[in-house]
C-alpha cells in the first residue's frame, strides 16, 4: 500500500464511522475526553482497524 491510499482509507473510516458516533459522544459525557479516546483505541473495532492502518503508514514511511 502506498501512503496516499492508506491516508485516504483512514480519512474515509474516520468520516464514516467516528464523526457523530453515539458511543464516543456518550463516553465523553460519562468518562471525559481521555476515557472516550481510550475506549476507541482499545475496544472499538474501527479503532483497531485505524491502528492497523497507522502501522501500515509507518511501514511506508520507514522504507
Amino acid at each position: 500500500m502506498d501512503k496516499v491510499t492508506v491516508i485516504k482509507e483512514i480519512d474515509e473510516m474516520m468520516e464514516n464511522y467516528c464523526e457523530g458516533c453515539f458511543v464516543k459522544n456518550q463516553l465523553r459525557k460519562d468518562r471525559g475526553k481521555s476515557g472516550a479516546h481510550r475506549f476507541c483505541i482499545e475496544s472499538c473495532t474501527i479503532g483497531e482497524q485505524l491502528h492497523f492502518l497507522g502501522e501500515e503508514l509507518l511501514k511506508v514511511y520507514t522504507k
